[in-house]
């Protein structure tokens, strides 16, 4: 009978290391240490087995020669196959066989190996972007954003604001540096694929990290750079590090990184989306810094829009890279003492809105400003033109437009807007949503009654509202938990007549892409089944991602496309720090505002062009912009202005007269 004992786990695991083994594991540690100790390490099997067959093939060789010879023959036989041949003996033969059986293994398949996973390392560290520039008057986006694609159009444009900045710093080339969480093709080819870019990719480098490390915000080289733009983050993320705390952290680094260099510290625009966080930001950064209130700003416009329907097509026109007419800010140098009516005759392809006069530390934005106003030095002009040539105040216009006189003094009756009630309904929930009941509660005339449905908790609903600020809390709000998308549910909803119906674009959604497809597939059942009804109510549509806009049917709805309105500010304003400024007159209670008036609200007996329109709202002390259309045109457009002043205007039935207005 023969014993057998079974080892336990424990027991083999204390059995003594065989030496193959051993030599596998300092072979493994070798070779894990890089390219170098891996070449080395096949250098060493090398001189080996040239050892080892030399050594063999020694006794068959001539009688005088040495053995340092004969491993050279073999070194030559494992190296280079073609010596093959010029081998005499058998075993000589044999050797040199498998010398060169073994060479093209080590040598050449083992070191080509090596040389080629080395190469594609190393290309790979290199796409990665990890390498700093060594640039400088570059313009440096910070992050990935929804917002940077758009961005990028707008930096790309070769009319754009930034091109002029550029020059000014006497830098011949654009280039643009993006840091970008993940850098891969698929970023590459998506800038590829965007509208404007194209070819000019070439001009535009990656560089892989976040704003919250110092080391990527050195690899963009932003102390170097002419301006950095932070833009915010709307999308996922944890509720404990908002976009508000990263970009503040990136303001807080690249302060530091100035101080330790010594280096002046770059201008900055940088977006928020809580307002109330401003002044920790300004405390953050003591450089140049312009910023954007996101929130805010598209609370101001949705209001806006609420107020006044129809506006969402003037901002998609004014604040984007489409094209169309843009606001501009031209210097007034050259053209002291003169009236702002001398300069309008001299820009027959622009309309004139007014200055920004310097004061001291401060500018303050004058738009609607009387024609008899004339300019000091430090002016800086409004203009609304389809191209920056269009809006130079020296030009020598071969046409000059009809002298025209804008009032100083007010019509109250024709500017006063009436207190009306506006019941809105509002379906989902973002961020933006107590921002825009608090802007609501700044228009006091105005008697809002709002109605939020979202599968957010009603009490946390109203809390949120609390938080955010007492005057928030003056709008009548009812807040219902369901969700907008249950057929039973918005049939039910939309039995109560409503003045306007607000789809936004939620941001718990990992993506802008499934947040806008579910504001749009709500915004397409709203519409279904409000299609027999005889007065409709207004349908505001809020979108995350710019590529959707195509999507939205333009002559039934309006859309306001939160990305592409901020990327275009933050690009104006890194141009000029004035043109924020006037935006915030534009789009914020009291002052100037734009206005849609019916044509019974003017003298219109005597309006053929909109040459005779500019001079009838000038007695009213108001600006003529254009004309809104009642009937939209084949790409679904209504809006039309800065119109030739020589051509007729042909105004139909409900077309709406476009005025920069005056209110208290």
């Amino acid at each position: 009978m023969y014993a057998c004992k079974i080892l336990t786990y424990s027991e083999i695991l204390m059995l003594p290391f065989t030496l193959v083994d051993r030599l596998r594991y300092i072979l493994e540690r070798q070779l894990i240490k890089g390219v170098h100790y891996q070449l080395l390490v096949v250098a060493l099997f090398i001189g080996l087995i040239s050892l080892i067959g030399g050594w063999l093939a020694w006794p068959s060789a001539a009688a005088d020669m040495p053995l340092a010879d004969s491993v050279w023959w073999a070194f030559l036989r494992l190296t280079d196959p073609g010596y093959l041949g010029d081998d005499v003996g058998t075993w000589r033969r044999v050797i040199s066989t498998v010398l060169t059986v073994v060479g093209y293994v080590l040598f050449m398949g083992t070191l080509v190996a090596i040389m080629t996973r080395w190469l594609i390392s190393k290309m790979g560290v290199l796409e990665q972007g990890l390498t700093p520039v060594t640039i400088s008057n570059h313009v440096v986006i910070l992050g990935w954003t929804n917002r940077t694609i758009p961005l990028v159009q707008e930096i790309m444009d070769t009319a754009g604001g930034i091109q002029r900045l550029l020059k000014s710093l006497d830098t011949r080339r654009l280039r643009l540096v993006i840091l970008s969480d993940i850098v891969n093709t698929e970023r590459s080819q998506e800038l590829r694929d965007t509208p404007g870019v194209g070819r000019r990719v070439k001009d535009i480098i990656l560089r892989s990290g976040t704003p919250l490390h110092p080391d990527a915000l050195h690899r963009v080289a932003c102390l170097q750079a002419a301006v950095v733009m932070i833009p915010g983050r709307s999308q996922g993320g944890s509720t404990l590090v908002t976009g508000d705390m990263e970009t503040i952290k990136a303001l807080l680094t690249l302060h530091a990184q100035g101080q330790h260099s010594g280096q002046p510290l770059p201008y900055v625009v940088a977006e928020i989306e809580d307002v109330r966080k401003l002044n920790v930001m300004r405390r953050a950064y003591p450089g140049p810094l312009e910023i954007i209130a996101s929130d805010a700003i598209v609370s101001r416009l949705m209001a806006q829009a609420i107020l006044h329907p129809g506006l969402p097509e003037f901002y998609g026109e004014v604040m984007s890279v489409h094209d169309g007419n843009e606001i501009y800010l031209r210097s007034s140098a050259g053209c002291e003492g003169q009236t702002l009516a001398a300069i309008a005759s001299r820009c027959p392809r622009a309309v004139l809105l007014g200055l920004v006069r310097r004061e001291g530390e401060r500018s303050i934005p004058m738009l609607n400003a009387p024609t008899s106003e004339r300019l000091r030095a430090g002016d800086s002009l409004v203009m609304l033109a389809r191209e920056y040539e269009d809006a130079d105040p020296i030009q020598v216009s071969e046409s000059l437009t009809r002298a025209w006189e804008r009032k100083e003094q007010i019509n109250s009756d024709l500017v006063a807007v009436n207190a009306i009630k506006k019941s809105v309904l509002i379906l989902g929930w973002n961020r933006r949503l107590p921002a825009l009941v608090h802007e609501l509660a700044t228009y006091g005339e105005q008697n809002f009654r709002l109605m939020m449905v979202s599968t957010l908790d009603a009490e946390a609903q109203r809390e949120e509202l609390v938080q955010y600020s007492e005057q928030a809390q003056r709008v009548p709000c009812n807040h219902l938990q369901a969700d907008f998308m249950a057929e039973t549910t918005l049939r039910k909803i939309l039995q109560t007549e409503w003045d306007s119906i607000l789809l936004v674009s939620s941001d718990r959604l990992d993506s802008g892409e499934e947040a806008d497809a579910r504001a749009m597939v709500g915004y397409m059942a709203v519409d279904e089944l409000l299609k027999e009804r005889r007065k409709r109510p207004q349908l505001l549509l809020e979108l995350s991602d710019p590529a959707n806009e195509e999507l939205v049917v333009r002559n039934r709805s309006e859309s306001i496309i939160s990305p592409m309105i901020l990327s275009h500010l933050m690009a104006q304003v890194a141009q000029r720090r004035e043109l924020g400024l006037v935006f915030e007159e534009l789009f914020t209670v009291g002052g100037a505002e734009i206005l849609y008036r019916d044509q019974s609200e003017y003298p219109m007996q005597s309006v053929n062009t909109f040459a005779d329109l500019e001079a009838v709202a000038g007695l009213q002390g108001e600006t003529a912009l254009g004309i809104y259309r009642n009937a939209p045109d084949g790409e679904g457009r209504r809006l039309q202005l800065n119109p030739p002043r020589d051509i007729p205007l042909k105004l139909q039935v409900g077309d709406e007269l476009v005025i920069l207005t005056t209110l208290p």
